[in-house]
């Protein structure tokens, strides 16, 4: 069986999304193709193959359509000039992007000067034309040259073609006012639109403007600038005042405040100090520090989120293929149609020059880039928002989802509560405090759970490992060890029963860790861990967001589980659950349910999968998190959730509005066309002037 192979192209130069829309349905028909996801933001191509040569049909079919865009693998460019920019020609004048924002302003200014001199000049009507005709090519002479282009390649009937038919014909019947003023309009909106997208695009980059350039590397007495992708783990660098983290590390030397608002969200300077954990992408305000690196860039944070956003706008949401099939099968019927509106009439006795004006504006009108840009860049204005509250959202798709929640399911360390748990009672039988604890401490020596933790720092002193001859951690139930000639047992209720332990109930509100030694009883440890701040308020406004249930599961006891629901409103739980009995019950819960699973991401990963949105908290620590979770919040604050739901609910609703508006306008402006009630100006305002408003208003999503 030949072996399926993920390529991701880039497509320099691409700048239009209709034109993106027909390349991505291209590719998709093409035999042994899978998987195909067209970027029109990150102007990437990405699909599965078993065929290395599909590349060049690719590249045939990319060519045909946008003859300047230049097609590569990605990292096998090296020669390639990010820098150069491209004069792109194509089927459509929609450019978004690479554009010369000053050189622009100027020509249309000039253009307008020569415009107003013509409409207000008093001198001979030689003169007059003159300057008519001067701003005329000034301001529509890219959209001429475009034209002449893309007729010499076989593409003749487009925006192009259509403006320049239209407005040399104003010329021709003497109406020059109309022919500059249209074209006028035109270039402005484009300009508009173009500015527009190109703004959005960079608030986003900015939002991610996290790459490190550079990583102060230390060798031997000597400090050297290399790229970060050089360092390797355990290299110690230095980080000075007011550089970003390279990479992720522990502070080794130093203290300082770190702004960490790029990765978490967070606004207040966080104080870090020798032997902190930090995050690549945090900037450091003040102090000197050397930190110990403990991933690669390749693996560090910032690599984790770039990788993450730039391939988030690839899932695309439901309602973004929607348009792009209507696309697909719109702009054949709409041709179609302006085909019969020229002939059929003037077959039946019409006139040929009136019948085709009318086709002209038709086609002029019917052009779906409105739809077909203002959509993504909705979904990619939500998702960019998101990333500056701290959210990561992996797709478009899973932006959709959140709005359509109605069941919640937490879990509850970590999630709920801090995580962050501390010894608050020792109740010994027969046996001292300080044995007891002395022993938990032992039992728990390999475990990296919280409790165990806790119980060791708790006991502070040095463990003598010699003395732990056997070790075993029972899922679910605790830890089972040989201390020196002791069998010792350290865990929950389930584990003395396991064992046949006659232990001690208790109504103890907090974690409960049964010490048994030698199949004798010998006391229990209470562990406390706090609620977060928050949580209360957040259940609540979830309440007011539609959530109807909210539900906790835990492997906690009863009597925790069930105060800690009581303490933050939410409606129900199941607790005493074993790893496989919590994915089981979550199974349970999500029967004909929208539902969401919300843990923090280090053992969570399976119910992650089985969500129809599964959310990390602050697992950007955890690769399982990233690799299982649909969204990851990137600090520890449960109040991100309600920004989600706000922010997907505003990305949905912005997005109908811009697929009622562009349609209900164009059907409109299509009717008139067609009788003959309408003229060029209502056209380019149908096409550009609708595209333009739900540009505008996807951009209205960042104002969140």
């Amino acid at each position: 069986m030949e072996k399926t192979q993920k390529t991701k192209l880039s497509l320099d130069g691409l700048n239009c999304a209709n034109c993106a829309a027909k390349i991505e349905n291209k590719v998709k028909n093409l035999d042994g193709i899978k998987n195909v996801e067209l970027n029109f933001i990150t102007k990437t191509l990405s699909y599965e193959s078993t065929n290395t040569e599909d590349i060049n049909k690719i590249k045939k079919i990319v060519n045909k359509l946008e003859p300047d865009v230049k097609v590569y693998e990605e990292g096998k460019n090296e020669f390639h000039d990010h820098s150069h920019e491209h004069e792109h020609s194509h089927t459509h004048t929609h450019e978004h992007g690479n554009f010369n924002l000053k050189k622009e302003i100027i020509r249309i200014s000039i253009g307008l000067i020569f415009f107003i001199a013509a409409i207000i000049t008093n001198q001979q009507m030689i003169i007059k034309i003159s300057l008519y005709l001067a701003a005329y090519l000034i301001i529509g002479g890219k959209v001429l040259i475009r034209s002449a282009k893309n007729i010499m390649r076989g593409n003749v009937f487009d925006e192009n073609f259509l403006m320049g038919i239209a407005t040399i014909g104003a010329f021709a019947i003497k109406e020059y006012p109309e022919a500059v003023g249209v074209m006028l309009f035109y270039e402005i909106g484009e300009f508009l639109q173009n500015l527009a997208v190109d703004n959005s695009k960079k608030s986003i980059k900015s939002l991610l403007d996290i790459r490190p350039d550079y990583a102060n590397l230390i060798k031997g007495q000597n400090i050297e600038k290399v790229s970060p992708s050089q360092v390797k783990v355990n290299d110690i660098i230095v980080v000075k005042p007011g550089e970003k983290v390279p990479m992720d590390g522990k502070i080794i030397q130093g203290q300082t405040m770190m702004d960490t608002s790029a990765i978490t969200g967070e606004s207040v300077p966080r104080t870090v100090k020798e032997n902190d954990e930090i995050l690549s992408g945090f900037v450091n305000q003040n102090g000197l520090i050397k930190v110990k690196v403990e991933k690669e860039f390749s693996e560090s944070t910032v690599s984790k989120i770039l990788n993450m956003v730039e391939n988030a706008s690839a899932k695309k949401a439901k309602t973004e293929k929607m348009i792009t099939k209507f696309a697909k099968y719109y702009t054949p019927a709409v041709v179609f149609f302006a085909l019969g509106l020229a002939t059929i009439p003037v077959l039946m006795g019409g006139t040929f020059s009136d019948w085709l004006y009318r086709a002209l504006i038709f086609l002029v009108i019917s052009c779906p880039c409105g739809l077909v840009l203002s959509i993504p860049l909705g979904y990619f204005s939500g998702i960019g928002t998101l990333s500056k509250k701290g959210i990561l959202i992996k797709g478009g798709n899973y932006l959709e989802t959140i709005k359509d929640l109605d069941t919640i399911v937490f879990d509850k360390t970590g999630t709920i509560t801090q995580g962050v748990f501390e010894v608050v009672k020792i109740k010994p039988e027969n046996i001292t405090k300080e044995e007891l604890l002395k022993t938990a401490a032992y039992a728990e020596k390999h475990s990296n759970h919280p409790i165990a933790q806790s119980i060791k720092k708790e006991y502070n002193q040095q463990i003598d490992e010699t003395k732990i001859k056997k070790y075993e951690e029972i899922s679910g139930h605790g830890i089972k060890a040989k201390i020196e000639e002791k069998t010792v047992l350290a865990g929950n209720s389930k584990l003395m029963e396991k064992f046949g332990i006659n232990y001690k109930e208790n109504n103890n509100s907090g974690t409960i860790v049964h010490i048994a030694i030698n199949g004798q009883y010998s006391g229990y440890l209470e562990i406390s861990d706090k609620i977060k701040n928050g949580v209360k308020q957040t259940i609540k406004q979830l309440k007011q967001l539609g959530i109807k249930n909210t539900v906790m599961l835990t492997g906690d006891n009863k009597k925790v589980a069930q105060a800690v629901t009581k303490e933050v409103g939410i409606d129900e739980y199941y607790a005493e659950l074993l790893p496989d009995q919590k994915v089981q019950k979550f199974e349970q819960i999500k029967t004909n349910k929208k539902i969401a699973f919300i843990g923090d991401g280090i053992n969570d990963a399976p119910v992650l999968t089985r969500s129809d949105i599964g959310i990390a908290m602050g697992g950007l620590g955890s690769d399982a998190a990233i690799e299982a979770a649909d969204a990851v919040i990137m600090d520890d604050n449960i109040q991100r959730v309600v920004d989600a739901i706000k922010v997907s609910k505003k990305t949905a609703k912005i997005t109908w509005e811009n697929i009622i508006i562009v349609l209900g306008v164009k059907i409109v402006f299509l009717s008139l066309g067609a009788l003959g009630m309408t003229n060029i100006w209502g056209a380019v305002f149908a096409d550009v002037g609708i595209a333009l408003i739900a540009v505008f208003n996807s951009l209205r999503i960042f104002k969140n």
